[in-house]
């Protein structure tokens, strides 16, 4: 049997081409569009899982490796799809050094001796007369009596002078607010309950009346208003110290402000925090947006190393002539724990080296280490983790789907991996800026109770109360104790002078 082939024509096999062409146009878009969905499927995964843990699971990004913790390598079991040959990479020498605590304890601690002792006699049923005493068992026990209002009653004695020259009579206390009745305790209490102890002003009324004591709520509101327009100066001297320290870390933090010009009726405002670690200091600055206007204001004359997350921002003082750039090591392994659900062997990997890394910082702190000590042992240890964990970011680079949640951290940190890394050349430098995210805690307690500030110029008198205690935290100073000693002694103090009477 013979067969014939048929023969084609120009047209028809530039037609058949075409089609050819068409069919592979198609399916290379249908192949696109899989991806894409496949990327979409990811993000929504991975969102559903950040909001599973958010309403039922543990919050804490502390990474427990499933494996013995002293192994600094991991046998990875990925599927074929995404093959990962991580036995070639180079393995970091590290060791990891095991702290035991040996219990010692001695029983209950004694309480503070400055505290008052009411002194209870407790004598025997039995009659006692003409025994010796041969010794006494003392119990204390700790209790409390709830706050008391109390009222200061100044009597200033007048006195004549002979022959009619006049009258001599004592003058007055400096009054933190002219004519008020409220005294330096009570409006720094005020104060206290509300920016440490988060109670908003509402429910100090309600424990006031308690006590009998009725007080207006537009009253409460103008108390603080006044006082903290008091402290407006001294927040002022206190960002000055900030601004003239050598190190500062900052982040951000939403506020919602009353505003009238608002369809909503609500401003999102911003406060912006800066810490100074090595001065213990922190200011708060408000702002009502989070552009780069306001720390581009603040830090203009700024002089030094400046640590931040990776928020797009802070990417215009990459350049700037006297700051350095350093990034936080958490935000970068953040990424790497939400990442846990979606790629467990990638992430898993990751957080241990990261984990290698805050081991060599927990041993500088177990050991009081100075900061030159931290500095020769962070180039001894850290350097060769940090180094093994720049390949493998590099290598998973291409591996992964970008918009994945593992895709996303590994491009997170490869983009900011100089700063991540330049820690390791100073040893005043935290690896993270977790210290000022620690600084901003009572902020975010205090607005799940009062909600929101009553205007812009609110918020900014807010910002500097936040400053100024927050201060006190972090100088292991009684905020109330500080507050009711200052606050009498502002009006009169003169400016150059006001940095005198910050928390130390």
């Amino acid at each position: 049997m013979i067969i014939q082939q048929k023969k084609y024509t120009y047209e028809e096999l530039l037609q058949q081409n075409y089609q050819q062409a068409e069919i592979i146009k198609a399916q290379a878009k249908q192949l696109a569009e899989l991806k894409l969905l496949e990327a979409k499927y990811f993000e929504q995964q991975h969102q559903l899982d950040q909001l599973k843990r958010m309403i039922f699971g543990s919050r804490s990004e502390r990474f427990v490796p499933a494996i013995n913790p002293n192994q600094t390598t991991l046998d990875l079991a990925i599927e074929p799809a995404a093959s990962v040959e991580l036995k070639q990479t180079q393995v970091a020498s590290y060791t990891k050094t095991e702290v035991t605590k040996k219990a010692n304890h001695k029983g209950r601690l004694a309480l503070p001796e400055n505290l008052p002792r009411n002194e209870i006699i407790l004598q025997p049923e039995e009659n006692v007369e003409g025994l010796k005493v041969i010794g006494k068992e003392i119990t204390e026990e700790l209790d409390y009596t709830p706050g008391k209002l109390f009222v200061n009653k100044y009597v200033r004695i007048k006195y004549a002078k002979p022959e009619g020259e006049g009258v001599i009579i004592a003058p007055m206390p400096d009054r933190v607010i002219d004519k008020c009745i409220a005294g330096p305790g009570l409006l720094a209490n005020i104060l206290v309950e509300k920016y440490v102890d988060h109670l908003p002003l509402h429910r100090q009324l309600q424990r006031y009346k308690r006590e009998g004591i009725h007080i207006a709520a537009s009253t409460i509101n103008d108390w603080e208003k006044q006082t903290a327009t008091l402290l407006l100066p001294l927040a002022e001297a206190l960002k000055n110290e900030v601004m003239h320290a050598d190190y500062i870390m900052a982040d951000e933090s939403p506020i919602k402000v009353l505003d009238q010009n608002k369809e909503s009726g609500i401003h999102q405002g911003y406060y912006w925090v800066y810490r100074a670690p090595i001065k213990r200091l922190v200011l708060f600055d408000y702002q009502r947006g989070r552009g780069k206007d306001g720390p581009k204001e603040l830090l203009r004359d700024f002089k030094g190393k400046l640590q931040t997350d990776g928020y797009t921002v802070y990417e215009m003082f990459e350049n700037h002539p006297h700051i350095i750039m350093f990034g936080c090591m958490a935000h970068a392994r953040r990424y790497f724990e939400q990442a846990l659900e979606s790629d467990k062997a990638r992430a898993a990997h990751a957080l241990e080296l990261f984990s290698m890394l805050y081991d060599v910082e927990r041993k500088a702190r177990e050991q009081n280490n100075s900061h030159d000590e931290r500095l020769k042992l962070r180039q001894a240890e850290s350097i060769a983790v940090l180094n093994q964990l720049e390949t493998w970011l590099k290598k998973n680079l291409t591996e992964v789907i970008p918009q994945s949640p593992i895709g996303k951290a590994i491009t997170y940190s490869l983009a900011r991996w100089e700063k991540l890394k330049r820690y390791t050349t100073d040893g005043k430098i935290e690896i993270d800026n977790n210290q000022v995210e620690n600084s901003i805690r009572p902020l975010a307690l205090g607005r799940k109770n009062y909600l929101f500030a009553g205007s812009h110029d609110a918020a900014k008198r807010a910002a500097a109360i936040y400053s100024l205690l927050g201060t006190c935290k972090l100088n292991n100073i009684n905020p109330y104790t500080w507050l009711k000693d200052t606050l009498p002694k502002i009006n009169s103090c003169k400016s150059n002078a006001l940095i005198n009477l910050l928390p130390r």
